[in-house]
């Protein structure tokens, strides 16, 4: 039986400044937990006549595919603003898998041991938080958001130590590669000129050919990833996702959202929302996360700066300049995605002033994110919205959407393309995590089937929709490290 990997390591065949040759840590007794067979199908990939005992030696590094050259990759970051020399700690790239368009995947395992980057850490994970980026990357794709994405966990029948014992798993993670805003903050921390050049290169080979012959490639390289950023966060704010830990080493090159630790969706509409146990002031909250984005490209930038000019000066005006549009392309992609969720054709001056009257009454009364534009396309009613306000609200949305010169059936279109139904509700992720844990992956794929069709008004889901019973416990995600 074929799987049909086809490995060709372009990664590993850069100078050793950049990664550490590793192979994974064996581990006692694998287990296989979940496969994505969509995602396989997607790749190229046929596992079907493999039975589950030889897929968790594969999945756990136990049994390595033919052709990986297997690595740690090296990198840096800003955490909650304070700069380290990093690395994959816990987490090893086999290689890269092309697939039969040609497309370029790292396939790296997650939890698998040890490295010379672990800084004292146990190179392993546990069960939960990989299942929850397990369920969580594939909620995100299936937002038409771009992503990494998870194709296996296995149990390692081994226990990690946390705060309490904890059953010990892998995560096979599929990326358009692992290239991070770190990635360059540890090469321009080496000084060395010739490497940071190599990574530029590297990097525009793999995600931006277009720019290939330009005449100032650092420059438009920097362009190119503050669009995609941008354009990312603009669908995390749609969709009511909250990253928890954007810390530079966590913002991938591709524009793909990239590691999932604390992560979570916000119910009620608050734009101070914070999930995350770590994040005690509120650095990355929802409100946070375009200004944090202009701040790791500013580091981003600051990388570059040796390949933009050779004179410094000229140098930082171009990156800054660059930088400080980044407000403007925001807010105009912000108000347009805004424009979509309402179904509102064409622009209006009085736009901004509708969305942010909406979102300061959700506010206010605590309503839901994501049902607040259900009910608006009539998909759903609830007694928060006989408020008066909120009549009065609808009202001028209606007014201002009789000049859309477009049929109702229009709007409607627009806003179901928008608009998720349902979102991956933070307590039907932890009933679903708690029933795993526990040996029961029932729960998980009913929820995965659900979030599969997010846009869709599927039959029996009304369980899904509902925000978290009201609580005087304040929901918190934790790393896993």
């Amino acid at each position: 039986m074929t799987i049909g990997w086809r490995f060709d390591n372009s990664y590993s065949k850069l100078s050793k400044t950049f990664k550490e040759d590793i192979k994974p840590t064996p581990v006692h007794e694998p287990e296989l937990v979940i496969l994505n067979e969509e995602l396989a199908k997607n790749l190229n990939l046929n596992f079907l006549g493999i039975d589950k005992k030889k897929l968790a030696e594969i999945f756990s590094g136990n049994s390595l595919p033919d052709g990986t050259n297997s690595i740690a990759q090296a990198y840096a970051g800003h955490q909650f603003g304070h700069f380290t020399m990093l690395g994959d700690g816990r987490a090893v790239l086999l290689g890269e898998h092309i697939d039969n368009k040609n497309q370029r995947f790292d396939i790296q395992y997650k939890g698998s041991g040890r490295t010379s980057f672990s800084r004292g850490g146990d190179g392993r994970a546990a069960l939960g938080p990989m299942l929850r980026e397990y369920i969580i990357s594939e909620a995100i794709n299936a937002l038409n958001i771009p992503t990494t994405r998870s194709l296996a966990v296995v149990k390692t029948g081994e226990k990690v130590v946390r705060e309490n014992l904890l059953n010990g798993a892998i995560l096979t993670r599929v990326a358009s590669s692992h290239i991070r805003v770190g990635t360059f903050q540890y090469i321009a921390a080496t000084q060395n000129l010739e490497d940071l050049n190599t990574l530029v290169d590297y990097t525009i080979d793999r995600h931006y050919p277009e720019i290939k012959t330009s005449k100032n490639k650092a420059l438009d390289l920097l362009s190119l990833v503050m669009e995609r950023q941008c354009q990312l966060v603009i669908n995390w704010m749609r969709v009511g996702f909250i990253h928890g830990v954007m810390n530079t080493d966590n913002m991938a090159i591709s524009g793909e959202t990239i590691d999932y630790g604390p992560c979570a969706f916000m119910d009620q509409y608050d734009p101070k929302t914070v999930f995350s146990s770590i994040d005690k002031f509120g650095r990355y909250a929802f409100s946070n996360q375009p200004p944090i984005t202009k701040w790791n490209l500013a580091r981003f930038a600051e990388c570059l700066i040796p390949l933009i000019d050779k004179n410094e000066d000229t140098a930082i005006k171009l990156a800054t300049d660059l930088i400080d549009n980044f407000q403007n392309i925001y807010e105009d992609k912000w108000l347009n995605m805004m424009r979509d969720k309402l179904g509102l054709f064409g622009k209006d001056k009085n736009d901004k002033k509708l969305i942010n009257d909406l979102l300061n009454w959700m506010e206010k009364n605590k309503a839901d994110y994501t049902n607040t534009f259900c009910h608006l396309m009539d998909i759903n009613s609830d007694e928060i919205y006989k408020n008066n306000d909120f009549i009065n609200w609808k009202n001028g949305w209606k007014k201002r959407s009789e000049s859309n010169n477009s049929t109702k059936e229009k709007q409607i279109k627009l806003m179901k393309k928008n608009n998720p139904i349902v979102i991956p509700r933070n307590h039907k992720v932890e009933e679903a995590l708690t029933f795993a844990e526990n040996g029961n992956l029932q729960k998980i794929k009913q929820l995965l089937l659900v979030l599969n069709k997010p846009y869709e008004n599927q039959e029996n889901i009304s369980k899904y929709q509902l925000p978290a019973p009201l609580s005087n416990k304040e929901y918190q995600t934790f790393c896993g490290t």
